[in-house]
């Protein structure tokens, strides 16, 4: 699958997305087929209706696949853009799913109220009260989680809930009203759906978490760094550690059960030649992450990984690299440098790093060691230079990096991962340069 990606990504890419579309629709095509013959014509927004509601019922289904992590999914698109696609396809089939009882309310006022009446009402319309109630609280908590003061771990739990809850009411519903579910075979394909829907939360959360457990993890130190930043260093236990390639990351369970679902994501510190130590790049911001000083040698940890396409092996016939980094963002970038070390990798590399202040510059260190084993030019930019600095200052902008990179851009692949705002200011500086837009890889910090 691998080399099949690397020969044709875009194309891998393509069929996913036409994968999806076909899934999406080919539930509601099919509904079509032997149409039932109502005594009473039913009209064009009545029909458009069902049809919305029945449509965003098959996307909140798909929704678990999304969230699945598929490896084979992952890898043609990456863990982070796949989030933002399910993060906007939920909002589209709330809008179609919502969309629903509004046109018929407007359509069939006094008879979409009556069903509106929960305790009056008969049990298909409370299933769909219900299951209605349940996205809106999914879509809420999602979207207004921080404001709402919600933790992730608890957040994830209510998630999955509602999701079960929505789905479960929402085909109910549908079955209750049983207008284009009257035929057995029908109802047999729309419960398929939920049920496979049901399978991927339970592979998720109970099948992955079992394997998690067969292959711990001890922790051997946890080493600091520049820049408010930890390295926690793992050994593998009874097993050969885990594969991966330079830049990717995994999901970490530190101490308790995998089962418990308090996972958090980091990027790989260290080289994917050496699976039998591995490292994790962790700067210290949040409740989680202000916690992992003070994480005890032998303490149990469980890893799901590896994701993410934000890797040098996936362009291995380039000419060489151009990283750009800013704070913590330097982790993958640091793996990808490391590994190419160990192979003995002779191509030219230019790591542009971004740094409030020489003694914030993480692995600071260890990046001039790399030096000497890589052809490697290293340009270090300060926002807050010491007075007697003669390198770069303020920010990666377009006349900074018009200084080093190639002249020919094209020649070359580009590595970016910082903080929001620089991305989008180094990505469009790239591009008014004329880098092409298939040679620039980004990694974003938060997933959740």
């Amino acid at each position: 699958m691998r080399s099949l990606l690397m020969k044709n990504p875009v194309a891998i890419g393509a069929s996913w997305i036409g994968l999806y579309l076909l899934l999406t629709v080919l539930p509601l095509l099919i509904l079509l087929l032997y149409p039932p013959t109502p005594n009473d014509v039913r009209s064009f927004w009545t029909e458009f209706s069902v049809a919305l509601g029945f449509l965003g019922l098959a996307m909140m289904a798909l929704q678990f696949a999304l969230t699945a992590r598929i490896n084979r999914i992952e890898a043609s698109y990456g863990i982070d853009l796949i989030l933002q696609f399910h993060r906007y396809i939920s909002l589209a089939a709330f809008v179609f799913i919502i969309l629903h009882p509004l046109i018929l309310l407007v359509i069939r006022t006094e008879e979409t109220l009556q069903l509106l009446s929960f305790f009056q009402a008969p049990w298909r319309a409370r299933f769909a009260v219900i299951g209605t109630l349940a996205l809106i609280i999914l879509v809420v908590t999602s979207i207004w989680r921080q404001q709402l003061n919600i933790q992730y771990e608890n957040w994830r739990i209510l998630h999955g809930i509602m999701a079960v809850l929505a789905i479960g009411f929402g085909l109910a519903h549908a079955l209750g009203v049983s207008y284009y579910l009257s035929l057995f075979w029908k109802v047999v394909l729309w419960s398929g759906i939920a049920v496979f829907a049901l399978w991927l939360l339970v592979y998720v959360r109970l099948v992955k978490p079992y394997f998690m457990q067969k292959k711990p993890y001890l922790v051997e130190t946890v080493v600091p760094q520049r820049g408010g930043v930890w390295n926690l260093v793992l050994r593998p236990r009874g097993h050969e550690g885990l594969r991966f390639q330079p830049g990717q990351f995994a999901w970490i369970t530190l101490e308790i059960s995998p089962f418990r679902m308090r996972e958090h994501p980091f990027s790989f510190a260290s080289s994917a030649e050496k699976p039998d130590r591995i490292e994790f790049g962790i700067k210290a911001l949040g409740d989680f992450t202000k916690t992992i000083k003070d994480v005890k040698p032998g303490t149990k940890a469980f890893l799901d990984g590896p994701y993410g396409v934000f890797t040098s092996d996936r362009y291995e016939n380039t000419a060489g690299f151009v990283m750009i980094a800013g704070g913590i963002g330097i982790t993958p970038i640091m793996s990808m440098l490391l590994t190419l070390a160990e192979r003995n990798d002779e191509r030219p590399m230019t790591l542009i790093y971004s740094s409030k202040k020489w003694e914030d510059i993480t692995y600071r260190e260890e990046i001039e060691a790399l030096k000497n084993r890589l052809d490697l030019t290293v340009i270090h930019v300060l926002r807050e230079p010491p007075d007697n600095w003669s390198g770069e200052s303020g920010y990666v902008d377009k006349e900074l990096l018009s200084r080093y990179i190639p002249k020919r851009p094209a020649t070359r692949n580009y590595f970016i991962c910082a903080a929001p705002k620089m991305m989008d200011q180094v990505e469009r500086a790239l591009h008014e340069l004329e880098v092409p837009v298939t040679h620039v890889h980004m990694e974003h910090y938060n997933l959740v």
